[in-house]
């Protein structure tokens, strides 16, 4: 328990941060969707690029951990998202829905919770998730929510559009960039690799400190509908699927098998809530998936480091 506790604490830290500042004026009204698009325009390409760029293919080549990890976010994903349309809703808040029940937050929990728990070998399958998360799911959450934008033009149009919106889009571009420049075999000069270091390095605290800001402000009276199944198809549904993937099916090494448990069970990042935030969608019911998963996660995070035999 202390272990997650001492992991998931500066994700509280961070996002109470944000709420102080905001309800002591210490920053304005504005200062949440202004920090988003830091994170959105400079922070989260930095530190999509950088990963991509210094991936090598050793590293992110374990197809049998990349498909039982995939099969876990991705069907959470396409369940939800069909379950949400099939409720009328657009298809702009069904695809934040789907994607708040799905994204993993892998870089800023992932990455220390499997270095505390599995040592230096936990890194690699951390690598391989967050790529799968930040390049494949957010890139196909972002694609759903330029169709739903886009729709009633015509199939044509409405591709036209999505896939110039998508060429344009930084969180589309830098990992697409970064995979281009890994193929090329070069490494990164010590100059720009400082630069991105340093801006990728922020998008996690300033997208916590985001939702912080977000939180504080006036939110609509009464309780915000359909967070409790999202939160549970998170923090239960995804890591058992995955499992069951890793485990049982592919019949994964030990390492790779905890490592997805592990890195499927953590609470939701602030993707969701970036996304619904630079679209301007309404952001109460993704924040809250935000704040409840994470606090969710300390319970089931803590029983699935009792399972594993580490």
């Amino acid at each position: 328990m202390s272990s997650v506790v001492n992991v998931v604490l500066p994700v509280f830290a961070l996002i109470f941060l944000g709420y102080l500042c905001r309800r002591t004026n210490r920053l304005g009204p504005s200062a949440a969707s202004e920090l988003n698009r830091f994170v959105v325009w400079l922070g989260l390409p930095a530190l999509l690029f950088k990963i991509t760029a210094t991936s090598t293919w050793a590293e992110v080549w374990q197809p049998g951990f990349i498909a039982a990890f995939s099969i876990g976010c991705l069907g959470v994903f396409a369940v939800t998202l069909l379950y949400r349309v099939m409720q009328k809703q657009p298809l702009v808040d069904a695809s934040l829905d789907a994607l708040g029940a799905s994204y993993a937050n892998t870089g800023y929990v992932g990455f220390p919770l499997c270095l505390l728990i599995l040592g230096e070998a936990g890194l690699q399958p951390a690598l391989v998730a967050s790529l799968i998360v930040v390049c494949v799911l957010f890139a196909l959450a972002l694609a759903c929510v330029e169709m739903g934008l886009h729709a009633g033009q015509g199939i044509a149009k409405t591709l036209a559009k999505v896939t110039r919106s998508l060429s344009m889009n930084p969180l589309v571009l830098a990992p697409l960039l970064g995979g281009a420049w890994a193929f090329g075999g070069l490494e990164l000069p010590s100059g720009p690799k400082t630069l991105l270091d340093l801006l990728g390095a922020a998008a996690a605290p300033c997208a916590l400190v985001s939702l912080g800001l977000f939180l504080a402000q006036p939110q609509p009276s009464g309780p915000v509908r359909g967070v409790w199944p999202l939160v549970l198809l998170k923090l239960i549904v995804q890591p058992a699927l995955t499992w069951y993937f890793a485990a049982v099916v592919f019949e994964l090494e030990p390492l790779w098998v905890y490592s997805a448990l592990l890195l499927s069970a953590l609470p939701t990042g602030t993707g969701p809530y970036m996304l619904a935030e630079f679209y301007g969608r309404e952001g109460s019911r993704v924040s809250r998936v935000v704040l409840l998963s994470t606090l969710g996660s300390l319970v089931t995070l803590s029983i699935c480091l009792y399972l594993l035999p580490v």
